[in-house]
């Protein structure tokens, strides 16, 4: 297959076939290498825990992707980065004559950084496990164990819902941290409240 079919071929798939991905789950994603089920980590203020503790916590999470060869962590960051826009105020700034215009353009500037320092801890952390062949999402019960044996290793988990997976493919791939309703159709809500 040469260059020119394989971008016609890459052209005629949908999103799902390109990010390989062939249906979504209650908690995760159905891929060719299997089924990935996503466990939210809500992470400690490591600010007021003791030195012990802080080793405590980088132990199990230690233990944890050691041990089992079918768990990844997945951190992604969940907030807007605005530094272009930083970028073009500073640059607007230097070429602004009018003292007025550049007074908004500081304060603009100031403003983006305000929005940034509230949001520098907003991140996501997702632990991906990838069910063994004989597994299956739908059996709830086992998935609740693992949460529970996370839970007694002394992370704050929980299964991801829907939205959580579609929100963490969003950010993922796209750095999408702004929508906070993803429809399983384009368009679906607007139908649905119609209707």
């Amino acid at each position: 297959m040469n260059r020119a079919q394989k971008k016609e071929l890459r052209q005629r798939q949908n999103t799902r076939q390109l990010m390989g991905i062939s249906q979504l789950t209650e908690h995760g994603a159905k891929t060719a290498g299997g089924e990935l089920v996503f466990f939210m980590i809500k992470p400690d203020n490591l600010s007021v825990l003791s030195g012990e503790g802080i080793r405590g916590r980088i132990k199990n999470l230690t233990d944890l992707l050691c041990a089992t060869q079918e768990v990844r962590l997945l951190v992604l960051d969940s907030r807007e980065l605005f530094q272009r826009n930083k970028d073009w105020y500073r640059q607007r700034l230097e070429t602004e004559e009018l003292p007025a215009i550049r007074e908004l353009l500081r304060q603009d500037g100031a403003h983006l950084d305000e929005i940034q320092t509230a949001t520098v801890s907003a991140r996501e952390f997702a632990l991906v496990y990838r069910l063994g062949p004989q597994e299956s999402g739908e059996d709830v019960s086992r998935l609740r164990q693992t949460e529970q044996a996370l839970r007694d290793l002394g992370f704050h988990a929980r299964l991801a819902e829907e939205q959580d997976v579609k929100r963490i493919l969003a950010v993922y791939y796209q750095q999408d941290v702004t929508t906070d309703w993803f429809d399983n159709f384009d368009g679906e809500r607007w139908v649905m409240e119609d209707a």
